[in-house]
């Protein structure tokens, strides 16, 4: 479905609580931020080129590799704890740039850009990183809608992470552009752009 009344949606979207990410995307063209509201409770709503998409909260490999990296990252870099500090991590945040509306799975920003989270419901400022973490369903979205609008934005660097082949790929905004920079990959550790001051150790992130 892709205009008209979201209610024949939603009874498919309430039932996809029980697969990885799944998607109906997109369902309604020419989509609002009241579309985005409007969803049930468990599906995250995202507007990408006026068009919108939704998907139910991730499970298994996808939640499991998405929680250890948020938290690498956060106890070093938020926190300080192991690492130098200076960033403000956020899982999920909601960002708002123009009519799209995008939810990474991680995000951060140099503390001289954001000291502290604001009280709005949703953040206006583009990160300094954002992380999306790939399942089958969210793969093309995150490649070919997402990245753009973070280049278009100004995110100085996008972490693509595939927890069934477990690797990171680094991408860094150079002249407006994507470059692809050093990935990694299995369970070494990696000191990875722009965290590479406090090296991660990826065999925690596929781990059982």
């Amino acid at each position: 479905m892709l205009a008209g009344s979201n209610a024949p949606v939603l009874p498919a979207l309430r039932r996809l609580g029980h697969r990885p990410k799944a998607v109906i995307a997109p369902f309604r063209r020419d989509a609002t931020y009241a579309d985005v509201v409007a969803l049930p409770e468990g599906v995250t709503g995202q507007i990408l080129g006026g068009e919108l998409y939704a998907h139910a909260r991730p499970a298994g490999p996808h939640l499991r590799s998405a929680s250890r990296l948020g938290a690498m990252i956060l106890t070093r870099f938020d926190q300080g704890l192991g690492g130098p500090g200076g960033w403000l991590v956020l899982f999920e945040p909601e960002l708002h740039f123009g009519s799209d509306v995008l939810v990474p799975d991680i995000a951060a920003w140099r503390r001289e850009r954001l000291p502290s989270v604001p009280s709005a419901p949703f953040l206006t400022l583009a990160p300094d990183w954002a992380c999306e973490v790939l399942s089958p369903g969210t793969t093309r979205i995150d490649r070919m809608l997402k990245l753009p609008i973070y280049a278009r934005e100004g995110v100085g660097h996008v972490w693509l992470v595939d927890p069934i082949e477990r690797s990171i790929e680094v991408y860094g905004l150079s002249a407006g552009r994507w470059v692809l920079g050093e990935g990694a990959g299995g369970g070494e550790p990696a000191s990875l752009e722009p965290f590479a001051a406090a090296p991660l150790e990826l065999a925690y992130l596929w781990s059982e």
